[in-house]
């Protein structure tokens, strides 16, 4: 469910077992990843552990107002992604950040079955419905990622490095 610009699977990110392309996974990737099953302050965990990783890959704390925009990007997107999974999804399992020096890919492993889609019309001036909307304008892709007779899924998005 490609919702931006095109680009091979794997090209920022890796796919899980038996999924996607057989690109290989470039030796610079690195994961960090936080199991979401029994954690009580769900959304604000996950910022936290995304905002150490982003510290520790040096994208944070930021020296120029790009950089600084880049990561509060990141950010929003953990949270919106993660937030989703606690509405509409039986609640995250596990979250994984990855890193290359292209970019970020961030990943939300749930239980759901649902999809994510961008509620469509987008209404700006009304609450809530706005989550998969900002995914989509702020990550270069996104998508979601199933494993055949499996339940749950994993909701991706793939964000740029700061110049």
């Amino acid at each position: 469910m490609s919702t931006t610009r095109q680009h091979p699977p794997g090209d920022l990110g890796r796919e899980p077992d038996g999924a996607g392309s057989a690109s290989p996974v470039p030796a610079e990737r690195q994961w960090r990843t936080l199991s979401l099953a029994q954690a009580g302050g769900i959304v604000p965990t996950a910022r936290d552990f995304a905002r150490q990783a982003l510290g520790d890959w040096g994208w944070l704390p930021a020296s120029t107002a790009d950089r600084r925009a880049a990561a509060e990007d990141v950010l929003l997107v953990v949270s919106e992604l993660v937030t989703n999974a606690c509405l509409h999804a039986e609640g995250p399992e596990e979250l994984r950040i990855g890193r290359t020096p292209k970019g970020l890919r961030v990943e939300v492993v749930d239980r759901g079955a649902g999809q994510p889609a961008p509620r469509t019309p987008h209404r700006a001036g009304r609450p809530g419905g706005h989550g998969m909307f900002i995914v989509q304008r702020l990550c270069l892709d996104w998508g979601v990622l199933r494993t055949p007779d499996a339940p749950g899924k994993t909701v991706w998005a793939e964000l740029a490095a700061p110049a």
